[in-house]
């Protein structure tokens, strides 16, 4: 039979995908970040966690080794904040729900330094979109899935979720987000006419806008659901990035930064360019802004050391 807080686990993770919208990714995190510290805790009741089992918790997680490439190290503090997060939450549920446990507010986060930006440059990124060539139906989807990325700043999620009847005569789509938001993304000329040529090309039915290529099977009847998955944008990303010489790992999120830090290089405000990514507080967007401040190089030129020239 199920401890009581065990109990209380599974119905905050019901909580979660029902009554505030999360994804089954994330519910699958909190899950995961959750049995972890109920493991560590052995503890069958909301009430039994402390100031004393959180900082046994906080020296458990920080004493971890994960194994890597360059070998074995600590958990990093980014990490180990994503524990902290999810427990942090199930408190304030547990709080609402009226049980007796402790306040969220006596877990403070570990200080982590800046998070910094993986970035490509923009004759890198060039290439990059210019790589997939040819007129057959991959190469047309994989210019088309590219485009449309460094047109629209859209998470990969977003991007294989996209239905193929929109409207490619209009310069705007809306996408349904992270918290199931909608907002608007706008297509350049060049997305346009990728997506024109792509989608000529189809000869399949799915709802899908971006599809895997079909196989036969042995009744010689085509796949159904033939919708691309996140992985497989990952490698046609990788495929191309390594094709455009690029020796840096590219990832969708990569060219999503990208698109950002192109907005603010150019003159757009951080509050648009928070709207366009769709993020839900400005601090997350204003970690563009440490590598778009080309301005300031212009300054210091300008004004610094004038008395002893």
């Amino acid at each position: 039979m199920a401890s009581k807080i065990e109990t209380l686990k599974k119905e905050f993770l019901e909580y979660l995908e029902i009554e505030k919208g999360r994804s089954l990714k994330t519910v699958e995190n909190y899950d995961r970040y959750l049995i972890r510290f109920l493991v560590f805790a052995n503890i069958n009741a909301p009430e039994k966690i402390t100031d004393d089992l959180i900082r046994r918790y906080r020296l458990w997680l920080n004493r971890q080794e994960v194994s890597r490439p360059e070998g074995a190290s600590s958990l990093k503090k980014k990490t180990q904040n994503y524990y902290l997060i999810a427990l942090r939450v199930f408190l304030k549920y547990l709080i609402y729900r009226g049980e007796k446990t402790l306040s969220p507010e006596r877990i403070e986060l570990a200080k982590s330094g800046e998070r910094s930006l993986d970035l490509i440059s923009s004759d890198e990124l060039e290439r990059l979109l210019k790589a997939p060539k040819g007129n057959e139906f991959k190469d047309l989807r994989d210019k088309a899935i590219l485009e449309l990325f460094f047109s629209t700043g859209l998470r990969v999620s977003e991007l294989c979720a996209l239905s193929r009847y929109i409207d490619i005569k209009k310069d705007e789509l809306s996408v349904r987000g992270k918290g199931d938001k909608v907002r608007l993304v706008f297509l350049s000329q060049r997305a346009k006419d990728a997506l024109k040529k792509y989608l000529d090309k189809r000869r399949d039915v799915d709802d899908a806008l971006f599809v895997r290529i079909a196989k036969e099977t042995k009744n010689k009847k085509q796949e159904t659901n033939l919708r691309i998955t996140s992985r497989s944008v990952e490698r046609v990303i990788k495929q191309h990035a390594i094709a455009a010489g690029i020796d840096k790992k590219v990832t969708p999120h990569i060219i999503r930064h990208s698109f950002a830090t192109d907005l603010l290089e150019n003159g757009a405000d951080l509050r648009s360019v928070q709207a366009l990514l769709g993020h839900a507080n400005i601090a997350t967007t204003q970690i563009y802004t440490h590598v778009t401040d080309k301005h300031l190089k212009d300054i210091h030129k300008a004004f610094h050391g004038k008395r002893r020239r």
